[in-house]
């Protein structure tokens, strides 16, 4: 029978941070009116107070960690998401649902919470990487798909995206804003690429 190795110091550090982590987004996804306080997110965690100042030194630490944890997860669903498509129409339009299910599922007041009680030059640091990392892909999937200009267009998605975004926080149904994004731009993506000007 294989012997069950117990967790090392370092994993279980790594698994505690963790939970703290997840405590502290799970209370702001819940009242993103007020930044939780430190002893809030360590009995969230099923931990002592005292716990949790062995990971971070203060509020502000805690939530300048959970910016830097919670971008990169929006990236690599949206990534994963787009990885599922087949061809790169399908692709720009996995971005798109995948960014809209990210706001309909409460993600982006979760962003917005952090805007507002996290640093802002850890926030715009990390935003900034995730606005190029998911930039990227979406990116490559318009040069494929044949856009003349892949930055301008991305752009273009994005500003779609973020009106969008805005209308479910103010009540669309995910569902309706996917409706809307597919009826602007199916007729792109099913178009035949540009042809190159002579």
């Amino acid at each position: 029978m294989p012997k069950i190795q117990a967790p090392t110091v370092a994993e279980h550090r790594a698994a505690q941070r963790a939970a703290l982590l997840d405590a502290a987004r799970s209370l702001l996804a819940e009242e993103s009116e007020r930044a939780p306080s430190m002893a809030e997110v360590a009995r969230r965690a099923g931990l002592a107070r005292s716990s949790v100042y062995a990971y971070f030194k203060s509020r502000d630490d805690l939530l300048d960690a959970l910016i830097v944890d919670t971008f990169p997860r929006w990236s690599a669903y949206v990534r994963a998401r787009m990885g599922r498509a087949k061809g790169p129409g399908d692709r720009i339009l996995a971005y798109v649902y995948a960014n809209l299910r990210l706001v309909a599922r409460g993600d982006h007041a979760l962003v917005r919470a952090l805007a507002a009680f996290g640093r802002t030059d850890t926030l715009a640091e990390s935003s900034g990487l995730l606005h190029r990392e998911l930039q990227g892909p979406l990116r490559v999937a318009l040069t494929e798909h044949g856009a003349s200009d892949p930055d301008r267009t991305a752009e273009l998605v994005q500003s779609l995206v973020y009106t969008l975004s805005r209308m479910i926080e103010e009540g669309l149904s995910e569902r309706a804003a996917r409706r809307l994004a597919r009826e602007l731009l199916t007729p792109y993506i099913r178009s035949a690429p540009p042809q190159p000007e002579q």
